[in-house]
């Protein structure tokens, strides 16, 4: 029953969100035509429910050719393939709300594992693999929650002198995909609704470290800014 009304909802509310948020997408995408590189959506391919493939929407925050150019897939903090606007959007989350058309159309959830790319769907093990898509990847999620300084982190990595996709996938990945299973280990409508409350205090207040006192029994984390 769960996961037939947390469809439901999506929809509803995605639905509802898309035309609330009507006058913003009518601010930004002219605003995106003029100081971005004359386009408004990026649409990139992730692992979704069941790892089935599909293509993800998100604001163009990064210069077209990026992936091709040094960094690849990893954003740093203070990236120079930004566009003007992007630091902003990806600072505020704004560059995800494309994704509401994401769950309207049945591709994501508001609340789950973030979808990844497939490279680094690969860094993960067989079991975790096999399993943390066996529900819709979300617009947000505990890993999310956990990690919103992976930037910040990246860049501290980058700075030591340590190769920023080594880290990635032997440091954030491993404990990321960890937190990702816990999450459907507990998954159900009190979990999504903390998730999603902590989202939007995460978005007013950006170190806001209240996810492990809201759960206290999630997996330690290892991976800590010092380390990097």
């Amino acid at each position: 029953m769960y996961p037939i009304v947390k469809r439901f909802f999506d929809f509803l509310f995605s639905l509802i969100a898309i035309v609330l948020l009507a006058p913003l997408w009518l601010v930004l995408i002219p605003a995106l035509l003029l100081t971005g590189e004359g386009y408004v959506f990026y649409r990139q391919q992730r692992i979704g429910y069941r790892a089935r493939p599909f293509g993800i929407f998100k604001f163009a925050t990064m210069l077209k050719d990026s992936p091709n150019m040094p960094g690849g897939l990893i954003t740093q903090k203070k990236d120079p393939r930004l566009t003007p606007m992007g630091g902003f959007l990806r600072r505020s989350k704004i560059n995800e709300l494309p994704q509401l058309f994401n769950i309207l159309l049945g591709h994501m959830s508001f609340v789950g594992p973030r979808p990844l790319v497939k490279k680094s769907f690969d860094v993960y093990p067989d079991a975790m693999r096999n399993n943390i898509y066996n529900v819709r990847p979300g617009l947000t999620g505990i890993g999310s929650l956990v990690f919103r300084d992976e930037e910040m982190l990246i860049q501290q990595a980058k700075d030591a002198g340590h190769d920023e996709w080594a880290f990635y996938s032997e440091c954030i990945y491993p404990f990321k995909g960890t937190l990702e299973m816990w999450y459907l280990s507990q998954a159900g409508f009190i979990t999504d609704l903390k998730i999603l409350l902590l989202t939007a205090l995460a978005v007013l207040v950006p170190d806001s470290k209240l996810v492990y006192k809201v759960f206290p029994a999630l997996p330690a984390n290892p991976v800590q800014p010092e380390t990097a």
